[in-house]
């Protein structure tokens, strides 16, 4: 049971990576934490913290109205974060619709304030390297692939329900995060997991922001407190290089850093197949046509706006990928196959 002499938040998504650091940051400030979690969802992120649990899908108001009840707070941290489905329409379900009636019911509800959490996906990125600022929004006809149109979708979505209904929503972007309790694990985990392994002996020329996931719910709550209503805050890190990472994994793993560097076009075969195999595997394939089309950028941002007005600071990323191959070796991720 919630204590009702504190401030109770509801955090969506709390069995997943993101989720599961906002709702501990919550918990350590003092809040009544009570998270939504899906009936199938893993319960792994959820055993340290003393939280309600609402069975419940982020689709259905109904659903969310009765999760949201005597919420002060939200945190709508729930998606579904795959570059590729057997469905894909289970994405944009899951990201646009979710998004879509979780509002309502807040609305419904009276929260007084909530933090959305985007993804940098809905901002344009360059092959020049520039970092993008919230400036650059992405139209969803120029996305590539379901998860990025659905984040798009989503995101205006939710920016036409703060300006037309009054929705009290701060959005965050985060960039991507690492570290601990990565449990499904996400793209870039698979990447930390592969390349600890020793599977990745080569890379294709991009680039990535990566940022300590435990950063990235501390400036959840800066949103909270400091947050203007209707914009957005990248929650980023540091801008590198896929090589340099692959390098710094293979440094702190005593491996030997990949130095080829492959051309994309040979891979689009391998990924065409590596995705009409999962169609009968069911499991998300490691290469796909969107990751390699999306790769074509690099994927460089910049926090200012949220440190200026937030007073967000993130710590550097080897700290993140330190602690992501630190919680995947005790886990028994990187046990060798």
């Amino acid at each position: 049971m919630t204590d009702p002499n504190r401030d109770l938040v509801l955090i969506t998504g709390a069995s997943g990576f993101v989720g599961s650091a906002v709702a501990r940051i919550a918990q350590q400030k003092g809040f009544a934490v009570r998270v939504l979690v899906r009936a199938t969802s893993p319960r792994t992120n959820l055993d340290a913290l003393d939280a309600e649990v609402a069975v419940g899908d982020m689709r259905d108001v109904a659903s969310m109205r009765a999760a949201l009840r005597g919420v002060r707070y939200l945190f709508h941290v729930a998606a579904d974060y795959r570059l590729w489905a057997p469905d894909p329409a289970e994405i944009e379900r899951a990201n646009l619709e979710g998004a879509q009636a979780t509002m309502r019911a807040a609305l419904d509800e009276g929260v007084e304030r909530i933090v959305y959490t985007s993804s940098v996906a809905t901002l344009k990125v360059t092959s020049s390297g520039r970092s993008t600022d919230e400036t650059s929004p992405l139209a969803a006809a120029q996305a590539i692939g379901v998860y990025k149109r659905s984040k798009v979708l989503a995101e205006r979505a939710v920016e036409q329900m703060i300006e037309r209904d009054g929705l009290p929503a701060v959005i965050v972007n985060p960039s991507t995060p690492i570290g601990p309790r990565d449990v499904k694990p996400t793209p870039t985990g698979r990447i930390i997991v592969q390349a600890a392994l020793g599977k990745m002996p080569a890379f294709v020329d991009t680039g990535l922001n990566l940022v300590h996931v435990d950063d990235v719910a501390a400036g959840h709550f800066l949103a909270l407190e400091r947050g203007r209503i209707g914009e957005r805050y990248i929650l980023g890190g540091e801008n590198l290089p896929l090589q340099q990472m692959l390098a710094d994994i293979a440094n702190l793993t005593g491996r030997k850093p990949p130095t080829i560097s492959l051309p994309r076009w040979p891979l689009y075969p391998l990924a065409l197949g590596a995705e009409a195999l999962a169609q009968f595997t069911k499991r998300e394939p490691f290469v796909t046509v969107d990751g390699l089309k999306m790769s074509r950028n690099k994927m460089y941002f910049t926090s200012e706006k949220a440190e200026r007005e937030l007073g967000y600071r993130a710590r550097p990323y080897r700290e993140g990928l330190r602690d992501a191959l630190d919680w995947f070796r005790e886990a028994g991720y990187l046990r060798a196959s």
